[in-house]
C-alpha cells in the first residue's frame, strides 16, 4: 500500500498538535488531534479555507455550547438538543462541510464535569484551535503539494491506460473481464484527474501571489484532460455500438488503423509538451490531421447500409470530436512552447 503525502502530513499534524498541548500542559489533547485530521485538505488554499470556516463555525458552536451549559446543563438530552440546533444553524449558514468538527467542539465543551467549570470547557475549545493551526502549518511547510508535477504524472498514467484500450478496442484482444476492469479504472482516473485539475486551477486563482502559475499552461492542462475524456467516450461508443454492426475484416482494419493513427499523435503531442521530442521535426499541419479523420469517416459511411449508419454515425462523431480535441491540444502546446521560449 502506497502512503500519499496527505496521509503522512495527517500523522505529522496530529503528532505536533499533541506535542504542543503536552508542552502547554493542556488537557484533552486528543481533541487537537481530531481537529488536525479534519482540517488537512489536498491543497494549501483548501486547508486555509477549511480553517477559516472552522473558526467561524467553532465560535458559533462554542457560544451555543456555553449557552446550552448555562441554561440546560450537560445531561445527554441537553447535549443532543444543542447539537440539533447547531447543525440547523450551520446548514442555514451554508457551512455544512464543517459540521463534524464543530459537533466535536460542542461535545468537548459540554462534556465538562460541571456547569461551572468554564475553564475546563475553554481548555477544550483552545485545544481544538491548536489542532487546526497545526494542520495548516504542516500542509504549508511539510511536503508542499507540487500541483504541476502531480497533474502531468497523472495525465501520462491515464494516457498509458487509454493507449492500451484504444489499440485493442477493435482487435478485441483483451478478455471481456480485463477490458471491463480497465475501462472502470480509466473512468475513475479521469474523474480523479478532473478533481485534481479543479484543485490546481483553484490554487492558481486563489494563491496567485504564492504560487505563480502560467495561465497559458493551465489552458494546456485543461485541454489534456478534455482529450483524455473524449478518448474514453470513443471507447465507450465502440464497446456499445461497433460490434452490433457486424463489421468485416476490412472494416476492422480501417478502424484499427485510424485509431492507431490518433493515439500515436496523442502520444506525440504529450511528448512535445514534455520536451522529449526534437523541436526541429516537421510540424504537423492542422488541416492535414483533420482531413485524415474526415477521409476515414467518408469511407466508413460509404461501407454501411442505412440501418447501420445511425450506429456508425455515433461512433464517427465521437472519433471526429476526439481528433478535434487532439488537434486543439497540438496547437495549444505549440503556442505555449513558443511563448515560453
Amino acid at each position: 500500500m502506497k502512503l500519499g503525502p496527505r496521509v503522512i502530513k495527517s500523522g505529522i499534524a496530529v503528532t505536533f498538535a499533541l506535542y504542543i498541548c503536552s508542552v502547554l500542559k493542556l488537557e484533552s489533547a486528543v481533541f487537537a488531534g481530531i481537529a488536525a485530521i479534519f482540517t488537512i485538505q489536498p491543497s494549501i488554499y483548501r486547508t486555509w479555507k477549511q480553517v477559516w470556516h472552522q473558526v467561524q463555525t467553532n465560535i458559533i458552536g462554542a457560544i451555543t455550547a456555553f449557552l446550552g451549559l448555562y441554561f440546560l446543563g450537560n445531561d445527554p438530552f441537553a447535549i443532543g438538543l444543542v447539537i440539533i440546533i447547531l447543525i440547523s444553524i450551520s446548514l442555514k449558514l451554508k457551512m455544512g462541510e464543517t459540521i463534524s468538527l464543530t459537533v466535536v467542539t460542542v461535545l468537548a465543551i459540554m462534556s465538562a464535569p460541571g456547569n461551572e467549570d468554564w475553564l475546563f470547557a475553554l481548555n477544550r475549545f483552545v485545544v481544538t484551535f491548536i489542532g487546526m493551526a497545526t494542520a495548516l502549518l504542516v500542509n504549508i511547510f511539510v511536503y508542499p503539494p507540487n500541483y504541476k508535477k502531480n497533474y502531468v504524472e497523472k495525465i501520462n498514467e491515464i494516457f498509458q491506460n487509454l493507449s492500451i484500450l484504444m489499440r485493442t478496442a477493435i482487435s478485441d484482444e483483451l478478455t471481456e473481464k480485463s477490458f471491463k476492469d480497465q475501462m472502470e479504472q480509466l473512468e475513475n482516473n479521469i474523474f480523479l484527474l478532473e478533481e485534481q485539475f479543479l484543485i490546481f486551477d483553484e490554487e492558481r486563482e486563489k494563491m496567485a501571489k504564492v504560487n505563480n502559475m502560467d495561465v497559458r499552461e493551465i489552458v494546456v492542462f485543461k485541454q489534456m484532460f478534455k482529450s483524455l475524456q473524449q478518448g474514453y467516450i470513443v471507447l465507450e461508443d465502440i464497446d456499445t455500438f461497433y460490434f452490433t454492426c457486424k463489421p468485416t475484416a476490412e472494416e476492422n482494419k480501417l478502424f484499427d488503423q485510424h485509431l492507431e493513427y490518433l493515439i500515436k499523435y496523442h502520444e506525440l503531442f504529450l511528448l512535445k509538451y514534455d520536451r522529449k521530442i526534437k523541436m526541429d521535426l516537421p510540424t504537423l499541419e492542422d488541416e492535414e490531421f483533420m482531413k485524415q479523420t474526415e477521409a476515414f469517416l467518408e469511407k466508413v459511411m460509404q461501407s454501411y447500409n442505412t440501418d447501420q449508419k445511425i450506429q456508425m454515425a455515433v461512433i464517427g462523431a465521437s472519433i471526429y470530436n476526439y481528433a478535434f480535441q487532439l488537434d486543439r491540444l497540438n496547437r495549444l502546446v505549440e503556442q505555449y512552447m513558443k511563448k515560453s521560449q
